[in-house]
Formats: structure tokens, sequence, C-alpha cells
């Protein structure tokens, strides 16, 4: 189906830079929620508050440590993509797993599936050109 007016698609393709854009946004706010995910699970293994805090604060330091050094776009050291996606599962899959062990199900579940379709958009956005419009 095509707009006559333009001769281009009316709906417009997902690999636009509009799309990307927006699939970096939800990657970023989906790292964020997994850390403090993780955060609160930590928190929720100690008993006391200095432990409690201590315990978050160490999960926290370890998946931004992991992040950091592995996964993020100017890691310490960077990893072939199969390498980069093994991160990201501990990291990401391990906020959501956070989530279901404080008794969050079905938001874990949620977390789980926008992780999993926001990297596999992001990836197939890294190897497509953009599209100029």
């Amino acid at each position: 189906m095509h707009d006559d007016r333009t001769d281009r698609p009316a709906i417009p393709s997902l690999s636009g830079r509009p799309w990307w854009a927006a699939n970096e946004v939800l990657a970023f706010l989906v790292e964020l929620v997994a850390l403090a995910c993780l955060f609160g699970w930590g928190f929720t293994l100690g008993d006391g508050l200095a432990i409690q805090l201590l315990l978050g604060a160490g999960v926290l330091a370890v998946a931004i440590a992991l992040w950091a050094l592995f996964a993020a776009p100017r890691a310490r050291f960077p990893l072939p993509l199969a390498g980069v996606l093994v991160v990201k599962a501990v990291v990401l899959g391990g906020g959501a797993l956070a989530l279901y062990a404080m008794g969050h199900p079905v938001a874990a579940t949620i977390m789980a599936v926008v992780v999993v379709v926001n990297t596999g958009l992001a990836e197939t956005f890294r190897h497509r050109p953009a599209a100029t419009a």
C-alpha cells in the first residue's frame, strides 16, 4: 500500500532513524530498570538495614562492572557479539529474574519479553543501514 502523494509506503519502515532512536531510549530505560531490580533483590537478601544496603549495593556494583567492562558501547574489554549478548543476558535477564524472585512473576515475564525484543531490534538496526528520509 502506497501513499499516492509521495510514492512512499503508507506505513514507515522499522529501519528508519526514529525507530532506532526510540529503541535505544527503550534499551537505556530497560538497563536502568534491570539495575534497580537487581539492587532491590540484593536488598531483600539480608537482615538489618546495613546488611541489606551492602547486599543491594554489592549486587548493583557487580552488574554495573560487568556492563561497563564488557557490554557498554565503549566497554573497557570489547567482546564479540556473542559475548556481549551473554553479558546482556546476565544483567538484563538477571533483572527480570530478580523481579520474579521478589514476587512479581507477571512483571518479570513482561520485562523478559521487552528485553528480548529490544535486544533483537537493537542488533537488527545495528546491522542494517539507517533509512534516509
